[in-house]
Order: C-alpha cells, then structure tokens, then sequence
C-alpha cells in the first residue's frame, strides 16, 4: 500500500470564481499537515476534494494509493473525514449514531463492542451517549464528530477545525490524541488557529486566493519572522531607555529597535544572520542594567501569516 496523499494540479471552478488554482502537494505517513489560509483561500474546498465528496474541475488526488475519482470505494476506507460543522443526525444519540457508523463502516461484529467502547472513552463521550446529539454542547458535538472520523482506524484523518469550540482542556485532550495517532497516520487539519499549528503539527501549507504561498515546518515559518532571534527587554528604571536603546541600537548584530510605550517593552531586531542576545546580555551586565525581563524571540507565525496572505485573516 502507498501510504500518502498525492495531489496534482487540483482546480476547482465555481462559474467565474477559482477558488482552487493548481494545487500540488504531497502528504507522507507521520506528518501531520496544517492547511492554512484566509476566509475563502479555498482550504474546505480541497479538503471536500480529497475526501472525495466534491469533485475537482481538473487534476487528480490519490489516497494511499487509490485515485479518489476512479477508486472511490477504496480511497474512502482509508480515510476519516470530520467535516466544517461535524454534521449527524441531531435526533440521535451519540451511541446511535456511532452504532449506525460502525455498521456503515463495515466494522466486523467481533470487533465492533470493543471499537466503540475505546472511542468513547478516547473522546470522553461516556456520559452523553444516551442524550440527543441536538442537546449537546458545541464541544460534544465536535467530539461524536470526531469520534466517527477515528471509528475504523483509517490510514488517513482529514479534520476541519478539529478542537472548534472545545474549551482550553478539552483542545489540549484532543491535541494531545491527534499527536499520539500522527506516528501511525497521515493527518490533515485545516484550521484557523495558529496556535493549533505551533502544538500538534511538523508541517505547513499556507493557501490564499486558491493558490500555495507557503510550504514549511512551523519552526521554517517562524524563521521568516522579523522577530526570529529578536530580544525583548524590560527595565526596572523606565527612566534609562533612552540611553539603553541608543547603546543597544548601535550594536553590530542588531539591525533595528522598538519601544512598546504601553508596557515599556524594548525590542532589538536582528540584523541578517545576527544574534543579539549575547552581546546585549553582555553590555547589560559590563553597564549594570537591572532587568525585570530579557528573553529570545523565537519568531512569530501570527507576523509571518499575515505577511503571506498579504494581511488577510485566517
């Protein structure tokens, strides 16, 4: 079996409007790929592709092997698709509804007891089985759907907006489940939180206007970042900046400097290949300056993304 995702030249055209411009792109096992973009980048359209529930105006998509338009059959037990919105039958209850899955599913009547009791207890489903999914929070909703995506083990997980109204513990649970299922699957998330990205994902695909921008780790993206191994600074005496930002500024390493005048903060930013953090924690302790702060910057994707897309929103 060809364990990836091979799209090639995908187009889809709604009238006048392209919303998917010749995308190409690989997914290999273990990765776990965030698909980026603006409102209206065509993020949910290529996913619909891939799952095969919409077809593309031209180029092909193979899953693990299987041509999505051709083997449609094949390619779709391979994948588990959790859709915008996590739609099901609302007069259901989860175990209903999950129950009806596994059987459309084909999941083998020897196996289906023990699936379903781990996939409750994977998403913590225990204690709203027998409620009607109409009456549950936003954030169970999202856990039934991802629970029927992850029900037959596929070899590929395509998931919209994964933790989509989840509270801060439950995305950090499902976070933490969509990490330890990447080792064995192949895992796309389309997503709008950046922050999703930087947590579970080792690669990512930035899309705006149909069209791939950016393809990238979350630490390449970050590098791209003015505020890549920049130094912010707080002082305990505010009344010194003047003078330590005119010492800091003149610094060979550093190619800029600025002051946020709310919070005091002072940042340097490097110049082309430079690292100011140690010639400033140098000058700091040769001048006596007394920090409340001094820490490296990393980089940051919010900056990089709007950078991208040209500073639409995500």
């Amino acid at each position: 079996m060809t364990a990836k995702i091979d799209c090639q030249g995908l187009t889809k055209q709604y009238g006048s409007l392209l919303a998917v411009d010749d995308l190409s792109f690989k997914v290999e096992p273990g990765e776990v790929l965030g698909f980026l973009g603006p409102n209206g980048a065509g993020k949910t359209t290529t996913m619909r592709i891939i799952a095969g529930f919409l077809a593309p105006t031209s180029g092909k998509v193979s899953v693990c092997g299987y041509d999505v338009e051709a083997e449609p059959i094949e390619a779709k037990r391979r994948i588990g698709y959790l859709p915008e919105g996590a739609p099901s039958y609302p007069e259901m209850t989860p175990r209903e509804f999950l129950g009806f899955i596994a059987d459309a599913r084909g999941i083998p009547k020897a196996d289906r007891r023990r699936r379903l009791e781990e996939v409750y207890g994977m998403l913590h489903l225990e204690r709203v089985l027998d409620q009607s999914i109409e009456t549950l929070s936003k954030g169970y909703r999202r856990r039934v759907g991802l629970a029927q995506a992850i029900l037959h083990d596929p070899d590929v997980l395509l998931l919209d907006e994964p933790t989509d109204g989840l509270d801060p513990n439950q995305k950090h649970e499902v976070r933490q489940l969509i990490g330890g299922m990447a080792k064995s699957k192949i895992i796309v998330i389309s997503t709008h939180l950046l922050e999703e990205v930087d947590a579970i994902c080792t690669r990512a695909v930035v899309i705006a206007r149909g069209k791939i921008l950016a393809d990238d780790t979350p630490a390449g993206l970050e590098a791209r970042s003015k505020f890549h191994n920049a130094v912010s600074l707080k002082l305990a005496d505010p009344s010194q900046l003047p003078a330590v930002r005119s010492e800091i500024a003149a610094l060979p390493e550093v190619e800029s400097t600025e002051l946020d005048e709310r919070s005091g903060r002072l940042t340097a930013f490097p110049r082309a290949g430079g690292r100011p953090l140690t010639p400033i924690s140098r000058l700091a302790e040769q001048r006596g300056w007394a920090l409340d702060e001094l820490h490296l910057e990393t980089g940051r994707l919010d900056e990089v993304f709007r950078t991208i897309t040209g500073g639409a929103t995500a």
